[in-house]
């Protein structure tokens, strides 16, 4: 019989995988890698505001990211040099973060948690938290999902349409923000961008269209979360990084299935 502690950290890497799969071949469609490093990034900081004003951490590390992403989204429309904008973004939102956590002793010791993941601490309302946040991904997928493909195919074809790319790319940012918040516990701020990006990519060697690339890349995120979790036990390895490695050998296997 498994133990209580391994089955919630099972059903949270399930949680997140459902979530980032699906969003994160939009992200890899749409070129987004480093959209989703900046918003990732920006949870430490959320991780920190949250701590000192004694907030449920998911809450602001949420909000962090809201904001994170709504800058992001506004910027990118006003024609500024998105790689560098995100780059800015990502690695001061990173350093304001772990500027902000000195201030508070208490947490210094638990850095890595927030930086890497600790999936096997997950609790009942962390849980309750991951699946609530993958449940509304999920749904603000479905809802937008053709009008979402429409806008990342051609732009001009969905405003010929009566689509609006731009709401298109706020519904995107949101779920995207979502995602950060829910994936935190599981992966960390450092490592939640590979969970959206390589699941979908080896998803992408595989499918030939994309609601079986977005569905495969949910099973894959979520075989890497149950084979780093129990690769983790086996090695007494860390957790978020042996799932992102499981993620990568995926990855892997995938290529090489394609050339063969």
């Amino acid at each position: 019989m498994l133990d209580d502690f391994l089955i919630r950290a099972a059903l949270a890497g399930i949680g997140v995988a459902l979530a980032a799969g699906p969003l994160g071949a939009f992200v890899v469609w749409r070129r987004m890698a480093y959209f989703g490093d900046a918003t990732s990034h920006a949870a430490i900081l959320g991780v920190a505001l949250a701590l000192a004003t004694e907030l449920p951490v998911g809450l602001g590390t949420l909000a962090v990211a809201l904001v994170m992403a709504a800058t992001v989204a506004t910027l990118s429309g006003r024609g500024w040099a998105m790689d560098t904008m995100l780059g800015v973004l990502a690695h001061s939102a990173l350093a304001f973060g772990l500027v902000a956590v000195s201030f508070l002793p208490s947490v210094r010791t638990d850095l890595s948690a927030w930086l890497f993941g600790d999936i096997l601490a997950v609790s009942v309302p962390d849980l309750a938290f991951i699946w609530a946040g993958a449940v509304l991904v999920l749904a603000l997928l479905l809802w937008r999902w053709s009008a979402l493909l429409t806008a990342t195919i051609n732009e001009d074809l969905a405003a010929a349409s009566g689509i609006d790319p731009a709401r298109e790319r706020l519904i995107l940012t949101l779920a995207l923000a979502v995602t950060v918040a829910v994936a935190l516990k599981v992966v960390g701020a450092l490592l939640i961008s590979a969970m959206l990006i390589i699941p979908a990519a080896a998803a992408r060697g595989l499918a030939r269209n994309p609601e079986p690339m977005a569905l495969l890349a949910a099973l894959i995120g979520a075989g890497a979360s149950l084979a780093g979790l129990g690769a983790s036990l086996a090695f007494d390895t860390p957790a978020g990084p042996s799932i992102v490695a499981a993620a990568a050998l995926a990855f892997l296997v995938s290529a090489l299935l394609r050339r063969a």
